[in-house]
């Protein structure tokens, strides 16, 4: 699962600028401009608000496109019905699935994190942790994308996180004993990267790229509340560390 999450959208626009095409970097920067000043740093967002991020597709993959989180196929008649419930897509059934299998097809994309947020769950309750990688500052995961028109002439570009089974750290994190198992986002390293974006191939390959992050390469801590009525909200300390007394002294994988 992966429905929270820390980024910001000028360090997801250093991707394009990173790639030397120069003559293109104020058209780039100029996409901040149409953001707040709370909307350019998600210090934790929520899929369920939708925010609007920057994705890398497979059209121009040195040139990010807006879109919003939650993917609504061009062929669903309402996004309302259905965007919360494509937060996510799971690596396994993206070429199976209605919602997502014309994605799966011809519209992967990237989308650049800082970090990602879960919750362990413990005696009942549940508790929060921030998880990021080890040695990179900004890291790629798996998306699909597409763009959608309403009756209105609405045109919308939306995406999904693809998932896959949790590695080490996140099988001892992401416990929720409603789930028949635990997951993780399906985090990129670079020769991936250019895989996933290639349009020439085909759903085995592409398929090969779903696999867990290799052990060791993640690091967490737990943090305070992300939701309810106690929840930081979008502020810099939400990703800041705290202890519960009530865990165990055994910490997974602290900074």
């Amino acid at each position: 699962m992966c429905y929270d999450i820390k980024t910001s959208l000028e360090k997801q626009l250093r991707v394009a600028l990173l790639g030397g095409n120069k003559a293109e970097a104020d058209e780039i920067a100029d996409k901040l401009k149409i953001f707040s000043k709370d909307e350019v740093n998600l210090y934790h967002a929520s899929g369920f608000e939708h925010p609007t991020m920057f994705i890398y597709t497979q059209d121009e993959p040195q040139k990010p496109i807006i879109a919003t989180w939650g993917l609504v196929p061009e062929w669903s008649t309402q996004k309302e019905t259905i965007w919360n419930k494509t937060l996510n897509a799971r690596g396994e059934t993206i070429f199976e699935k209605p919602s997502f299998k014309d994605s799966a097809a011809s519209k992967r994309c990237l989308i650049y994190l800082e970090g990602f947020y879960e919750h362990h769950h413990k005696n009942g309750k549940t508790y929060p942790y921030f998880i990021k990688h080890k040695e990179k500052e900004l890291f790629a995961v798996a998306g699909l994308w597409s763009e959608w028109q309403s009756e209105l002439g609405e045109v919308l570009k939306t995406f999904s996180i693809v998932t896959t089974k949790a590695n080490e750290l996140m099988a001892e994190i992401h416990n929720n004993p409603k789930l028949a198992e635990p997951r993780m986002p399906l985090i990129l390293h670079e020769e991936a990267e250019e895989k996933w974006l290639n349009e020439e191939l085909g759903q085995d390959a592409i398929e090969k790229l779903i696999q867990p992050t290799k052990d060791g390469e993640l690091i967490a801590h737990t943090v305070a509340p992300i939701k309810g009525s106690k929840a930081s909200g979008n502020v810099p300390e939400a990703i800041l560390e705290l202890r519960y007394a009530e865990l165990e002294v055994k910490q997974l994988g602290l900074f």
